[in-house]
């Protein structure tokens, strides 16, 4: 046992994993774009982001800057293994498909707010499985920090499930004011902000070049 505290001796640096990370990041940016959901069920899981291309008033940031070429995203996320919150592996990959899964679900999101429109949006993802999963947080993290999308760093909410019976007591998120149309939204009852100041908030950020 030692006594005498050295902070330097409980910091772990690695340029070797600095390095995989900036490949990850690499690769992540050079696999194909589709049209949300994906055209074909598969299985994996792994990091995604989300695209948009339409000419919202409140995104025209974004289209501009995605109009010829998907530079930035509205939305990143991952979909980690079954178990991987309990530290337990999943046994097999084979008929897992937590990732396309989260894309559908969130293609439902979208489809229910009734101020966007599905056509509007594209996905690219990275399927990271076997000892590569356990990357997934990590990798979500360094691109969230890159790209500041304003889906996860600005309004919150997207990425919500409906919360379920005796839990509506929380506030409706900033993402369900700003586009409405998830019934189970209507249903949670705390102190919400008002659709001008997310409406404000949102453009601010865009405007403050967050995400040039």
């Amino acid at each position: 046992m030692d006594n005498i505290f050295d902070r330097s001796k409980h910091v772990y640096n690695s340029v070797a994993f600095e390095e995989i990370i900036k490949d990850t990041i690499r690769f992540f940016n050079g696999t194909p774009v589709h049209k949300l959901p994906p055209p074909e069920k598969f299985t994996g899981t792994g990091v995604y982001a989300l695209y948009y291309i339409g000419k919202s008033s409140y995104y025209q940031v974004l289209y501009n800057l995605n109009r010829i070429e998907f530079k930035q995203p509205i939305y990143i996320g991952k979909a980690v293994p079954r178990g991987w919150r309990q530290s337990r592996k999943a046994s097999s990959h084979d008929n897992s498909y937590e990732l396309y899964q989260r894309l559908c679900d969130h293609t439902k999101s979208i489809v229910q707010a009734n101020n966007l429109d599905l056509n509007d949006f594209h996905c690219r993802f990275m399927i990271l499985e076997n000892a590569a999963s356990d990357l997934i947080g990590t990798v979500e993290a360094a691109l969230i920090r890159h790209y500041t999308p304003v889906w996860n760093s600005s309004i919150d909410g997207f990425g919500n499930h409906n919360p379920g019976k005796g839990r509506y007591n929380q506030a409706k998120s900033e993402w369900d004011i700003l586009h409405p149309g998830r019934q189970w939204a209507y249903k949670c009852k705390g102190e919400a902000s008002t659709l001008v100041d997310v409406e404000n908030k949102v453009r601010r950020y865009l405007m403050e070049g967050k995400n040039d």
